[in-house]
């Protein structure tokens, strides 16, 4: 029997945040102590997080908002209280979930600690620079700082995971020339299975939004930032909305651009006050609860080209819902084209999308498909094959030490 291992993952960003990387951290967290492993989460404080006599193995870093995403924290690189108690852990395993602070503070413990370093790239940068280079012609520069740092980064560590061979291209592009494995993260399905949910609770969530039983929705559920394009999905649906008056766009999430987009809204010109009144900002939802939302939609959409797996499609997706998504080599292996959703490059695209899956003859066989779709992306198997990964480093490393045991014969 492969005896336990002991494991830190270090990350900015986790629960009780909402995000992908915070989901994905927390989720592994549950699977590897259901294996048989001990776990322990090193991160930054954040608001609204549970009292850490509630929390297991969690340790936080006092952390400040991040200057460029505010919603986001960035933590101490180094806090020499908290480095001498991860010394106490008899770690096996250091896997960082992150470039920055918190993932700099877990290169040095590994180092220190001569212990493996295996990294989960989760996010493509290059598509977050606008953050901080309000200047077209500083961009370019910026993106290529980005790509020299990633490629740093990724190539000084044991393993790299990543979750979709989108993003594997991409670091094979920057030159990335450590082993890189494509793991896609798992979600929690029955947190999303319609079959979970009451009805007649789904049905005052909706009149909670001003939306009646027989109103068709569409959904889009996430951060409200510019990396996920809602301006593009803005500039289409209103004669979407104008051809049927009773469907409604929904909009769950928070972000940096939500009042510019209001504000976007009240100036298009081809949107009339009753289908303006339609297009619904319902504000950021608890992690917890979140799957009770996708309930709400009758088909799921997104423009964004910035997802490195797309999680929220997948969500989408074990809730029953079809997707109509801004083609995307990260949706190659979870939407077919007129089997599950469909996937558009301009507004008509969008627009006959949108019609199949809420008004054909077969609307209701989408939703069934998407099921069928996903099941592969359990929580369970994504777990299992990180721990494969330790595996094979903590067998190479019981090798070296092995090695220097023999003596070198002359």
């Amino acid at each position: 029997m492969d005896r336990k291992l002991h494991i830190a993952l270090f990350t900015d960003t986790y629960y009780p945040e909402i995000n992908g990387v915070a989901t994905s951290v927390y989720l592994l967290k549950q699977e590897l102590e259901k294996r048989g492993h001990e776990v322990y989460v090193i991160t930054t404080t954040t608001k609204n997080a549970p009292k850490p006599e509630m929390e297991h193995n969690v340790l936080r870093v006092p952390s400040l908002p991040c200057l460029l995403i505010t919603e986001r924290r960035v933590g101490l690189f180094y806090q020499p209280k908290l480095a001498h108690k991860i010394r106490q852990l008899h770690l096996d395993i250091i896997h960082t979930q992150t470039e920055f602070s918190l993932g700099i503070f877990g290169r040095i413990m590994a180092k220190e600690l001569h212990l493996p370093l295996v990294h989960t790239y989760h996010t493509i940068y290059e598509d977050y620079t606008h953050y901080f280079m309000k200047f077209k012609s500083l961009d370019e520069r910026a993106k290529s700082f980005v790509r020299v740092f990633t490629k740093i980064c990724c190539n000084t560590v044991e393993r790299v995971i990543v979750p979709t061979d989108k993003v594997r291209k991409l670091l094979l592009d920057y030159q990335v020339t450590q082993s890189i494995h494509v793991i896609p993260t798992g979600i929690d399905l029955s947190k999303f299975n319609p079959a979970n949910y009451n009805k007649t609770e789904i049905l005052a969530l909706r009149q909670s939004f001003g939306i009646s039983p027989e109103e068709k929705v569409i959904l889009y559920l996430g951060r409200i930032s510019q990396e996920k394009n809602l301006e593009e999905l803005l500039l289409y649906i209103p004669s979407f909305l104008e051809q049927h008056s009773n469907a409604k766009f929904l909009i769950i999430g928070g972000g940096p651009d939500k009042e510019y987009l209001i504000r976007f809204i009240e100036k298009q010109q081809n949107l009339s006050e009753a289908s303006r009144q339609r297009i619904i900002f319902g504000g950021e939802q608890p992690w917890d609860i979140i799957g009770k939302f996708y309930q709400l939609g009758d088909v799921f959409v997104s423009a964004s080209n910035s997802e490195t797996q797309g999680l929220t499609y997948i969500e989408a997706m074990a809730s029953s819902l079809p997707v109509v998504a801004k083609q995307d080599p990260c949706l190659e292996d979870i939407l077919e084209q007129g089997y599950n959703g469909y996937t558009f490059t301009d507004k008509n695209g969008f627009l006959s999308g949108l019609e199949q899956v809420l008004y054909s003859e077969k609307s209701s066989e989408y939703g069934k498909h998407s099921i069928e779709k996903v099941k592969k992306y359990s929580t369970a198997e994504f777990a299992k094959n990180i721990e494969k990964i330790y595996r094979e480093l903590e067998t190479q490393a019981y090798i070296k030490e092995e090695d220097k045991k023999i003596p070198l014969r002359l």
